[in-house]
């Protein structure tokens, strides 16, 4: 089970992977660039990089109790995007790391 941090829980790769394959109503949210993006990314992956969060979470995640999956290259990112959006309101909002540790297929291309 993962750890409540700062209004997001933090779980390893491994959880985010069967908590996903269990349910067809979630965001994996990759927060990273797009040149990151296009050249390796988890599939079904949506991107808004870190930077751009507070311009188009609001419009592209409006619905702030969808569970959301976070993830970047190493976890850094994606614990700041995490961290943002508890702040703002989101309620279900998952960080794994990064796409380092992913370990069930990555898509290129």
């Amino acid at each position: 089970m993962g750890s409540l941090t700062k209004g997001y829980i933090r779980i390893s790769p491994q959880e985010a992977y069967s908590r996903m394959s269990t349910s067809d109503e979630y965001i994996l949210l990759d927060v990273r660039s797009a040149a990151e993006y296009k050249e390796t990314r988890i599939a079904g992956a949506k991107l808004i990089p870190v930077d751009e969060l507070g311009r188009r979470a609001p419009v592209e995640l409006s619905d702030k109790h969808i569970p959301i999956f976070i993830y970047c290259r190493s976890g850094a990112r994606a614990a700041r995007a995490a961290d943002f959006l508890a702040g703002i309101g989101y309620t279900s909002v998952y960080s794994f790391g990064g796409i380092m540790n992913w370990q069930f297929g990555t898509v290129r291309e």
